[in-house]
């Protein structure tokens, strides 16, 4: 299905309809004891679709998704697609000033809100905060894995309003329909601080997720456990999306419990997972008779942070993985730029990030933004029909990150061989990755700078085992402030998402800075490296 879905399917409804008429009633997304076929998805896609149109979403709109993997999360999705809109996920994570924040800055009309989740309501989290472009929360049931999580009458009921006549007027609307329309705006944090909102279209996403499904040999017959979030590009694009277009069956886990994973793979002979690095080396360090019987895994997908050549040729042999890949992408770019090949050795896998998916180009320019030779490393640039549309109502980040020839300019540091593989040898921004999540210092010292006994703060990524990298906080406090460490910590708890808390933190008397007062934080990276 991949090669004619960027044909034929111009908008991802129309890809679920395409697989609806090839697979009929083969199950497309099994979660826990619930599943629903192809023919199922299309016509829950549309149910949806007409209970957003009755609910005065019109093409444009925008509705927000802040839930935990579901069936229900898809159905959610398409049905917003469907209606014309375009949704913005909000990581399940977050705290409420930073779900408030995209929530306001996107203007989303409705939310749709997960219910019970790792023990909290999202749609509690909001209150007291001023939203007033919000005009509706809408609760999706809770996971099937969260106790007293079985309640889904709100769901039901609004799904009970997408009547015939609005799910016509939905495909009316995707007859029409380009595929240049607004698919989703995902968000993400630069060196601003601020949050922005990447915007994508359908026909982009699709052909990227196709190409995807090829490269990666994704296959109707897998059965692909998605462990990565739908916030994110790899559980939303390269997960659902990519296993729709392939017509394979996806498994969505709301939480990563490695031995859930374990039975889950076993029982369901799972062929295809992709996961962070974490996932593959907490399996490896588990005891064989509690990892479960993983010999059914076809490929494995990893990245996101750097994995040594002992740990790929352990997941092959020790795991029994027969094919083991990785590659390199933003949220500017859909989520990928490039994939290694089946081929490829150990070493290849763990010092590469492969070459560019066809028809994108890749290019390593200087400082002046002239082309860099083979072998040498320079800035890594992008252009592409992966590239992003812009950032969401802010033109002049866009010109900054996009150059009038339609190159992004992505601030990663690289070099291209011969081959056209790339590796990455260092961020140009101060970026660090922490268990697959991208994380700002900028933003996270935004955060921190909202406690008033914090005279300054500078985040830096530090090296960690199992995580890869995670971040180190050093704190100026303010005249007569008494704060320990582990108070800072505590704080950062309450107010950001957990992966973006520094898991150390150092108060120091002051930072180190340059002549126009900037922190010099390669002193503080410095310093952390000779320990």
């Amino acid at each position: 299905m991949t090669a004619s879905a960027v044909t034929e399917s111009r908008t991802i409804p129309d890809v679920v309809r395409r697989a609806a008429r090839i697979f009929g009633d083969k199950p497309a997304i099994i979660d826990g004891a619930r599943r629903i076929s192809f023919a199922g998805l299309e016509a829950a896609m549309l149910q949806a679709a007409g209970a957003f149109i009755g609910a005065g979403v019109k093409p444009g709109d925008r509705v927000s998704i802040w839930a935990p993997n579901s069936l229900d999360w898809v159905v959610a999705a398409l049905g917003i697609q469907a209606a014309g809109a375009c949704f913005v996920p909000l990581n399940t994570r977050f705290k409420a000033i930073e779900a408030g924040y995209i929530l306001n800055r996107s203007r989303a009309r409705i939310l749709i809100a997960g219910g019970k989740f790792l023990g909290e309501a999202f749609a509690q989290k909001l209150q007291g905060l001023d939203l007033p472009h919000l005009e509706r929360v809408i609760t999706l049931p809770s996971p099937h894995s969260e106790p007293d999580g079985d309640d889904d009458a709100e769901w039901q009921a609004f799904l009970s309003t997408g009547t015939p006549d609005r799910q016509a007027q939905a495909s009316a609307w995707l007859e029409q329909a380009s595929g240049a329309e607004v698919s989703d705006i995902m968000f993400t944090s630069g060196t601003t601080g601020y949050p922005k909102g990447v915007v994508a279209n359908h026909a982009q996403n699709i052909r990227v997720y196709a190409q995807w499904g090829i490269s990666m040999d994704l296959r109707e017959t897998d059965r692909f456990l998605i462990v990565y979030p739908f916030f994110h590009c790899s559980g939303y694009k390269s997960g659902w999306l990519a296993s729709l277009i392939a017509g394979s069956t996806a498994y969505p886990q709301a939480v990563l419990d490695v031995p859930v994973l374990g039975a889950i793979v076993a029982s369901e002979k799972i062929t295809f997972l992709p996961g962070p690095p974490t996932l593959f080396q907490t399996l490896l360090s588990a005891p064989p008779e509690k990892r479960g019987d993983l010999s059914s895994i076809r490929v494995a997908n990893t990245g996101a942070s750097a994995v040594p050549p002992a740990s790929i040729a352990r997941i092959r042999e020790e795991l029994g993985v027969g094919v083991v890949m990785t590659g390199y992408g933003l949220t500017e770019t859909c989520g990928t730029v490039t994939l290694t090949d089946h081929a490829d050795s150990p070493e290849i896998v763990a010092r590469y990030c492969g070459k560019a998916l066809p028809g994108v180009e890749i290019r390593i320019a200087g400082p002046d933004g002239s082309e860099i030779p083979l072998g040498e490393p320079g800035e890594v640039l992008v252009r592409g029909y992966n590239v992003m549309q812009g950032y969401f109502d802010d033109a002049a980040a866009t010109a900054k990150a996009i150059d009038a020839e339609g190159w992004l300019h992505t601030g990663d540091i690289g070099i291209l061989d011969e081959r056209g593989y790339l590796r990455l040898t260092d961020r140009k921004t101060d970026m660090f990755i922490v268990g697959g999540f991208n994380c700002y210092p900028a933003e996270i010292e935004r955060i921190m700078q909202g406690n008033p006994a914090f005279a300054q703060v500078a985040v830096v990524g530090v090296p960690d085992e199992r995580m890869g990298e995670v971040g180190k906080a050093y704190v100026v406090l303010r005249q007569g402030e008494r704060v320990t460490p582990a108070e800072v910590i505590a704080w950062c708890r309450d107010v950001m998402a957990n992966y973006k808390v520094p898991r150390f933190v150092d108060i120091v008397e002051t930072l180190p800075l340059n002549a126009v007062g900037k922190v010099q934080k390669f002193i503080l990276r410095d310093a952390e490296k000779a320990k």
